[in-house]
């Protein structure tokens, strides 16, 4: 298979808008004002690699102030009654936590489809994926940012990392949750994408690309150009890959497909369709997006997220700012919620990140902001 990319021109193709879509496959419909199709529970953040782009600013040791057992699986249990599709239990490292496998099971014994991210670190090894497997988990998410060590080891602070994450993915490639991998897509590994996915096929399931926000660990200067972009979303929309493909933090992949005259597939952004839950227990909009509307020790998830000014306002396109309020995509991509935070300090600002939207009305793209 071939991953050759097209060179698309970098003005708009195609005068096509489709709305929003509130059925998503197999979990039905879902009304975004009162559930998040995802809900992702960072359960700790220690963790032992030393990841450059970490939005969590992962620590070796856990924070004595993280959620309880008893508050997770309450937590877990709100989650889960308020509607939510998906639930996805990340880091850190969550096999740092002694209950983890207590907190998992919680999770695949209700209605919702359980995800687990944990980092390849010494705890996954041995029997860890076959627990995980045993214990009903839906889909294993790992992540992989370069070809080689050269470029993935850099990433993770840790040198021989790469080799370590690769025997991962293919020993989960064997089990029967679902394998996602994910690659924060950078100038680091901007040339790499084609040889990632051709190291996927036959292992991975679906392929997420994370476009690098400036929050945690990452630097504003590693982040793509608009027009860099630009070019991948359209070399993934017109690609063929033998697994399912989505992006994070770049909901113009949707606009891409729908200029192509593509099929869209419904999405999410920050606090619109998702939400975070801190390992503290903060609820917010993203882990790209570190604004708090409130905790889960004072009122469940569900209040927050349903009532709360911030989510309520990141559900309604009419107060997003330039070129985002007036993009006729706005319904369907919206911008970055995270990026717009990053670059202005205003979640609701327009997505200075998009070359579509700054073209449109000769808005003068920008980086984000910088200490």
């Amino acid at each position: 298979m071939s991953y050759s990319s097209i060179d698309f021109p970098l003005n708009p193709i195609a005068d096509q808008q489709k709305g929003r879509e509130t059925s998503f496959g197999r979990f039905g419909p879902v009304d975004f004002s009162r559930a998040p199709l995802t809900v992702a529970w960072e359960v700790t953040r220690a963790c032992p690699l030393r990841c450059v782009h970490c939005r969590a600013e992962a620590q070796p040791h856990r924070d004595q102030n993280e959620l309880s057992t008893e508050e997770g699986l309450a937590l877990i249990e709100d989650i889960a009654q308020m509607g939510t599709k998906v639930f996805v239990v990340t880091g850190g490292d969550p096999l740092a936590r002694e209950d983890i496998f207590t907190l998992l099971g919680k999770a695949a014994s209700t209605d919702m489809y359980t995800g687990f991210s944990p980092s390849v670190t010494g705890r996954l090894r041995g029997d860890a994926l076959e627990r995980i497997s045993e214990i009903g988990v839906a889909a294993i998410h790992l992540s992989l940012d370069g070809s080689g060590p050269g470029t993935h080891d850099a990433f993770r602070g840790v040198p021989g990392h790469f080799e370590r994450t690769m025997q991962a993915i293919r020993h989960a490639a064997k089990v029967p949750p679902r394998l996602q991998i994910a690659t924060t897509v950078s100038r680091h590994n901007l040339n790499e994408l084609e040889m990632i996915a051709k190291l996927l096929e036959g292992l991975a399931d679906s392929w997420t690309l994370f476009f690098l926000v400036a929050t945690g660990r990452a630097d504003a200067a590693d982040m793509l150009t608009p027009e860099e972009e630009e070019q991948i979303l359209r070399w993934l929309a017109s690609t063929e890959f033998p697994f399912h493909v989505r992006t994070v933090e770049a909901p113009q992949y949707r606009r891409v497909r729908a200029q192509l005259g593509l099929d869209i597939v419904p999405g999410v952004t920050d606090g619109n369709g998702f939400c975070f839950i801190s390992h503290v227990g903060n609820v917010q909009p993203s882990g790209f997006l570190p604004v708090t509307a409130g905790n889960v020790r004072k009122q469940p998830a569900s209040v927050w997220y349903r009532n709360s000014p911030l989510f309520t306002s990141l559900r309604d396109p009419s107060q997003l700012g330039e070129p985002c309020g007036s993009c006729k995509f706005s319904t369907i991509c919206g911008g970055s919620r995270a990026r717009a935070w990053a670059a202005t300090g205003n979640p609701l600002a327009g997505d200075p990140t998009c070359s579509f939207g700054s073209a449109r009305i000769g808005f003068v793209t920008q980086g984000p902001k910088q200490d």
